[in-house]
């Protein structure tokens, strides 16, 4: 079983505890189907049922929440990236999985204190001229304190969870093992990529458990705006900065999150709404690296409506390919290319085999309904929407870095509708979408690309004879294999297997029917209602096994 190589020791209470969790929210089926129930019943442990009633009768995607939100922190910050996931899960899910909050209980200081001292080589009182012993915030995965160096800098620390690591590690093993079985065991899981996603989500959370690799994000943002005095990034202090904790200047600004704030500081919303959706925008198509949680907690607005991004644990990367691939598709929507967009999407589709007629057909539905819109009025977060619904509805899904940008894409219009409600995210797109379309086709583009092309076409005739001789080698040796493999080819083994069955107790069955009539012949011997005792017998034996034989060609459907 999948489960055969959890330990006792190391993972059996944490199966316990989630499986429990599962249970009571009225998942047990899931559990039995996991294989989680015989794991704790060889462990004498038994399940509670409590009183679900309640849990039971919420919505689904609430239950779901809700039970990720008991799970801890690793099962929170999925619930996050679940979030991002806007071509698997329909808009309900996805505004439940938008509602995890990254909170949790604040670390005592004392045990915060400890860590802080290995990391700084010195006490904190020593190394800061004042800390904050209240956290500012605590998060699922670290916890800030305000303080102030030596210099008078006023400034933040963030301090991973002690003890975090050793449970994430844990949920990661179970996670694995669980996504696995789903993919086994639940055939209408399988569209949503559980292994693919649990890598993705593994990968995110050893980011965001590496303190450092935030503080490089953050500067390499900050590079993007060098210069300029519409974003700041908080400046990074590297000589206190490490994988467990990390330094940064304090933003004394007004939260995104507070509006009545904004309006009670005199600052300019639709000014506000446009400068931030044009960072993000500029990160996004001409940088291709973004900050991938924008929402109102991460963005404050200092005076002028200077705008300063905050908490850079979750990144996105668009490589130039995927940049050229959305301007194709919003330019094959813009001119009705019905066939381009369907490339398009069959190229970010993740699954091996996909319905490409089905595909064509919801294609020029979906191109039918920009029909006469140009580039400048197409609605953005709207058309994305449509693009990942037909992708549900053909059970397809993205690869990690599209899903994230059509989040970012969604959050962004609803962040600048809550600041300006006349905000349109297609007029401000549209001069980015413009000067990427034409960088597609400017002459310097062209050759780089032509020059690739031309680099890969002659690396691979350079390395085709050596290819050629060792195909040749491994075959003179026989270890070239040919695997063929035909549809539905076990399914006629099993078939001819059970044919073969009937066949031999048929075979059988005659056998036993002509022994038995020459046994009736015999005289003498034991009788049985004035018969031969055995003939009697054996026909009696034919008798069963020839009624088993009737009713097994029957279930099979043999007999219409």
């Amino acid at each position: 079983m999948l489960w055969d190589g959890l330990s006792a020791t190391r993972d059996l209470g944490r199966v316990y505890d989630i499986a429990s969790i599962l249970i009571r929210y009225g998942f047990g089926d899931m559990v039995g189907r996991l294989g989680l129930a015989p794991v704790l019943a060889r462990a004498g442990r038994v399940l509670p049922l409590g009183h679900m009633e309640e849990l039971v009768a919420l919505p689904t995607p609430v239950r779901v929440r809700h039970a990720l939100e008991e799970m801890g922190p690793s099962f929170v910050k999925l619930g996050q990236v679940l979030a991002t996931r806007v071509d698997l899960f329909p808009p309900e899910w996805i505004a439940e999985f938008g509602k995890l909050q990254n909170q949790a209980p604040e670390v005592p200081y004392k045990l915060i204190r400890q860590q802080m001292l290995e990391d700084l080589g010195a006490s904190p009182e020593a190394v800061f001229a004042w800390l904050d012993r209240t956290p500012l915030a605590a998060a699922s995965i670290a916890q800030v304190h305000r303080a102030r160096l030596h210099d008078g800098t006023e400034v933040v620390v963030k301090v991973r969870r002690p003890g975090i690591k050793p449970v994430v590690e844990a949920d990661m093993r179970l996670l694995h093992r669980a996504a696995q079985a789903m993919e086994a065991r639940f055939e209408e899981l399988r569209q949503f990529q559980p292994s693919a996603m649990v890598r993705q989500f593994k990968g995110s959370l050893g980011r965001e458990l590496d303190l450092a690799a935030e503080c490089r994000h953050a500067e390499r943002i900050a590079s993007s705006f060098s210069g300029s005095g519409e974003i700041v990034v908080p400046a990074v202090h590297w000589q206190y900065t490490g994988a467990r904790m990390n330094v940064q200047d304090f933003v004394d600004g007004v939260s995104l999150s507070n509006l009545a704030a904004v309006d009670a500081a005199g600052l300019d919303r639709k000014l506000i709404a446009r400068r931030g959706a044009n960072a993000v925008l500029k990160l996004m198509f001409e940088d291709g690296f973004f900050h991938a949680d924008p929402h109102p907690g991460n963005v404050f607005v200092l005076p002028d409506n200077v705008i300063a991004l905050i908490d850079y644990g979750m990144v996105g990367r668009l490589s130039d390919a995927r940049r050229n691939q959305v301007i194709g598709l919003l330019d094959a929507l813009v001119m009705r290319d019905a066939a381009r967009v369907t490339d398009v999407m069959l190229e970010w589709a993740t699954q091996a085999h996909a319905d490409e007629a089905q595909m064509a057909l919801d294609v020029d539905a979906l191109v039918d309904q920009y029909h006469g819109i140009s580039l400048g009025q197409l609605n953005l977060a709207t058309m994305l929407g449509d693009v990942t619904a037909l992708l549900r509805a053909n059970r397809l899904a993205l690869p990690a870095d599209l899903a994230l940008m059509i989040k970012v894409f969604v959050t962004l219009e609803g962040l600048g509708r809550s600041l300006d409600p006349d905000f349109d995210m297609a007029s401000e797109a549209a001069p980015f979408l413009r000067r990427a379309m034409l960088q597609r086709y400017r002459p310097a583009t062209l050759l780089r690309q032509g020059a690739r092309t031309l680099a890969e076409t002659t690396e691979l005739l350079a390395g085709l004879p050596r290819d050629i001789r060792r195909l040749m080698r491994s075959a003179r040796r026989g270890n070239v294999k040919l695997h063929v493999d035909i549809d539905r080819l076990d399914e006629f083994g099993t078939q001819l297997n059970h044919a073969a069955n009937r066949l031999t107790v048929g075979v059988v069955l005659a056998a036993l029917i002509i022994g038995s009539s020459i046994t009736l012949t015999v005289r003498g011997g034991p009788t049985l209602l004035g018969l031969p005792a055995f003939g009697l017998l054996g026909f009696v034996g034919a008798a069963i096994a020839g009624a088993w034989l009737v009713v097994s060609i029957w279930r099979s459907g043999g007999g219409t």
